[in-house]
């Protein structure tokens, strides 16, 4: 079964045509025929955050040549002998000027291609740009009479964590996924394919949205994660003298619960930040280490609680924050230690927003013809990844 995968829930644009087969941990397999992808990163670098409008615009002018480069890649670009008429995609397309205007040539100048389901992030994401997505998914669906899958984001960060390059890792249920990224910090337990539940959430910011405004504190460019850690690894390579007597809290840490808090620790950062002011770059090293030690010692210590209490034997992370190389080391030489769960992460290329995931995640509900019409499909900007089936 051929998926064609559509992503844009913040500030990535990515399409992704894969080939799958069989049932998910019964001779699943995949091969990636054609996967493209667009950052923002550096657009909205300049305002310290994602713009939602912005993201909206740059989706819309990236779709049609992604899809086109994933589709040429795939060998599944074929010229039409004769320009085609195309159905009228103004009422689907009546918000997105933009991407009629680019759409509908492509349509009149390609075949359809072989392609059995379209599989399109709904949500969570930012709503304006996740329209985008659905609006384009919902044109091709009608334009080439393809069955649409609508597909949970962060159900494609776990599939991806348990894929490898051409099926999926060996593990065990019941599986405990924590899920980190710029916008969400939730623990899921997974008891089989399809079944969620969130057993620990954040209150206030994401892991992910806690690094980058302390990374804006400390006077650092966005994204702030990767800046963070690279701060954090040199104060850890060459320690300075008083600077490594800060000393932040560890937010919830005792709480009987397996929920996040990280507001109050970027809080105590900025307290820090005006007593020290003008801040030395030494104080910015210690600062971004003890950062970073906190964040990382709450994430990990929660979640190996949740993994011996549930009993799982998988520990999955998923997320843009997975690719944080202080977090994961910490996490591999806890679970080495106690010889408690393995841990499956994804490819830290991968670890980001990227249409894979979602062509991934909608397979398995594409086998299972879990098909939604174009006309119902919503943005759903704060759904949770519950009981899918």
């Amino acid at each position: 079964m051929r998926i064609l995968g559509i992503e844009t829930s913040c500030d990535e644009s990515g399409v992704c045509l894969i080939d799958a087969s069989g049932m998910c941990g019964i001779d699943f397999k995949f091969d990636i025929l054609g996967n493209a992808l667009a950052s923002q990163a550096a657009l909205h670098a300049q305002y310290g955050g994602v713009f939602p409008n912005l993201a909206k615009r740059e989706h819309a002018k990236a779709l049609v040549p992604l899809l086109e480069t994933a589709l040429r890649d795939a060998g599944a670009a074929s010229l039409r002998p004769h320009p085609a008429t195309v159905p009228d995609l103004h009422t689907i397309l009546m918000r997105e000027p933009e991407l009629q205007e680019q759409l509908e040539p492509f349509l009149k100048t390609y075949e359809r291609p072989a392609i059995d389901a379209i599989a399109v992030t709904t949500g969570p994401g930012l709503e304006p740009a996740l329209w985008v997505g659905i609006n384009f998914a919902r044109a091709l669906a009608i334009a080439w009479d393809i069955p649409i899958v609508a597909t949970n984001h962060m159900e494609g960060h776990i599939m991806l964590s348990i894929a490898n390059e051409t099926g999926l890792k060996p593990f065990e249920f019941p599986a405990l996924a924590l899920l980190i990224s710029g916008g969400h910090t939730e623990l899921v337990l997974m008891r089989a394919f399809g079944e969620y539940e969130i057993i620990g959430q954040t209150r206030d910011d994401a892991a992910g949205e806690a690094f980058d405004k302390v990374a804006r504190l400390l006077g650092l460019p966005y994204p702030g994660g990767p800046e963070i850690s690279r701060l954090a690894a040199s104060a850890r390579a060459h320690p300075r003298g008083d600077t490594s007597r800060i000393q932040l809290p560890r937010p919830m840490l005792r709480e009987d619960n397996f929920d996040f808090s990280f507001s109050g620790l970027k809080t105590a950062v900025r307290r820090v930040v005006e007593a020290h002011q003008p801040l030395s770059n030494e104080m910015k090293l210690a600062i971004a280490r003890e950062f970073e030690d906190a964040a990382t010692e709450v994430i990990v210590s929660k979640t190996l609680r949740a993994a011996e209490h549930f009993c799982t034997p998988t520990i999955i992370l998923g997320g843009g924050v997975s690719a944080n190389t202080h977090i994961k080391d910490s996490f591999f030489a806890a679970l080495q230690k106690d010889n408690l769960a393995t841990l499956l992460t994804p490819p830290p290329a991968l670890a980001t927003d990227n249409a894979l995931m979602i062509a991934l995640a909608g397979y398995t509900h594409a086998v299972q013809k879990e098909f939604v019409e174009p006309h119902t499909l919503k943005a759903q900007g704060h759904v949770q990844l519950g009981l899918q089936r």
